[in-house]
């Protein structure tokens, strides 16, 4: 199936699940629950086929509760071959639970080599099936275009790296050229792509990933890229609050997705849930997590609108 445009299924899904949570898929091994480490810790083929399933037992808990997951290529690369089958598996197990999935890869080149990512990972008949992919800005516009067009002809969605959530981001995002910080001159490029592949939701599926850590920025970069979905990271363990979100939402609580990784899925070592759950039950742990964090954003933010 090839959606018909990102933006508006994004839309259609936030509305559905009237929240804008999306779970990070980031399985470490150190903290995965007991029961899935085993002593053969050196051995990636079998590091993989629990992060296959811990990811899954995941997407169980979530997928009636949110309305996308995000997985990170580099959990499952750093596993080799075995890692990579499980990626895909995953990916297709989050698909047939109605999830819309948005693959964290951060992929840039230029040229014919870009538009093998851009064919590869983008649109649900791509090999990878993703229906939206995270992409970094620093090869320049001709790195972009290849994206932003395979993007158009799958129907799938791109996140393009503007402000983001790590305190090292700004030594290159905040250099001043010309008068204005670079992460605005890639803002500007984002918003003119927008303009070309709006939806009828209003919003396009060129999107922008921008910081939950810089709620000021966020604020600013909501203003200069209106029709935008912004992937909103480092809520929870990088510190990022609900409030710290609300500047990211029009006045109807569409416009962004924020995203908790390890606040979700590793909810169970948390203070808070660690004593009520622990590792026998860490999947009511992981529904508690994402309940909570719905509540927070609908008490703190327009997503209280929807």
């Amino acid at each position: 199936m090839v959606l018909a445009h990102f933006g508006d299924e994004l839309a259609a899904a936030v509305g559905r699940c009237r929240n804008p949570v999306v779970v990070g898929l980031d399985p470490r091994w150190d903290k995965l629950p007991a029961g899935f480490r085993q002593d053969l810790a050196d051995n990636y083929t079998v590091r993989a086929e629990a992060y296959e399933k811990f990811c899954r037992g995941v997407i169980d808990v979530v997928a009636p509760l949110v309305p996308a997951v995000k997985p990170q290529v580099a959990f499952f690369e750093e596993c080799g071959p075995s890692g990579m089958v499980a990626l895909a598996n995953v990916m297709n197990y989050a698909r047939e639970k109605g999830q819309l999935v948005i693959l964290d890869g951060k992929r840039n080149d230029i040229g014919s080599t870009a538009e093998a990512y851009a064919r590869g990972y983008l649109g649900r008949g791509s090999v990878w099936g993703a229906d939206a992919l995270t992409i970094s800005p620093y090869l320049g516009a001709d790195s972009l275009e290849p994206f932003v067009e395979v993007a158009k002809e799958s129907g799938a969605g791109l996140f393009v790296l503007v402000k983001t959530s790590n305190p090292g981001g700004g030594m290159l995002q905040d250099q001043q050229i010309d008068g204005q910080p670079l992460y605005r001159m890639v803002a500007q490029y984002v918003a003119e792509q927008s303009n070309s592949t709006l939806g009828q939701s209003g919003y396009s599926s060129v999107g922008a990933v921008v910081g939950a850590t810089y709620p000021d920025q966020l604020a600013e970069l909501r203003s200069a890229m209106p029709n935008s979905w912004f992937l909103v990271p480092g809520y929870g363990s990088q510190g990022g609050t609900a409030k710290d979100t609300a500047h990211a939402f029009d006045s109807l609580g569409l416009g962004a997705v924020i995203n908790n990784s390890r606040g979700i899925i590793f909810a169970h070592q948390r203070p808070e849930y660690r004593d009520r759950f622990g590792d026998s039950n860490w999947q009511d742990a992981v529904a508690a997590a994402t309940e909570d964090m719905i509540a927070q954003l609908r008490a703190e933010t327009a997503v209280g609108k929807l």
